[in-house]
């Protein structure tokens, strides 16, 4: 089921499926959405403001999204691989693209505690 989220600033309306948001990267004032295709676009709202709209319209959907850190919001969906150690979280569909983000080691045992929990 396909699922659209809209934001909007000034200027722009971006208009993305759910499905293909990979993850949402801080950037003081502004939030840069990256998308499975890798297009980077820049939201005039801070993370916060990003957390919030996602909540807003997207109601439970919301839950597939988790805030990791003060940097980034990801797309639980595309979580590919936690690496402690390394202090990266990999995010992949297996095929078409990967990313990696720099991440703290605490911030990564919680990712890594609440995967298992749902998994479970």
């Amino acid at each position: 089921m396909q699922k659209i989220i809209y934001f909007n600033s000034r200027d722009t309306l971006i208009r993305v499926d759910i499905q293909r948001i990979v993850y949402f990267e801080s950037d003081g004032n502004y939030t840069y959405m990256v998308v499975t295709n890798k297009l980077r676009s820049c939201l005039t709202m801070n993370l916060a403001h990003t957390e919030q709209a996602l909540a807003n319209q997207l109601g439970a959907q919301a839950r597939r999204f988790m805030r990791i850190g003060k940097r980034y919001i990801v797309n639980m969906r595309h979580i590919y691989q936690i690496d402690t150690l390394k202090q990266t979280l990999t995010l992949s569909d297996g095929a078409g693209f990967v990313f990696q983000l720099p991440v703290s080691k605490e911030a990564l045992k919680q990712v890594k505690a609440l995967m298992v929990e749902q998994k479970a």
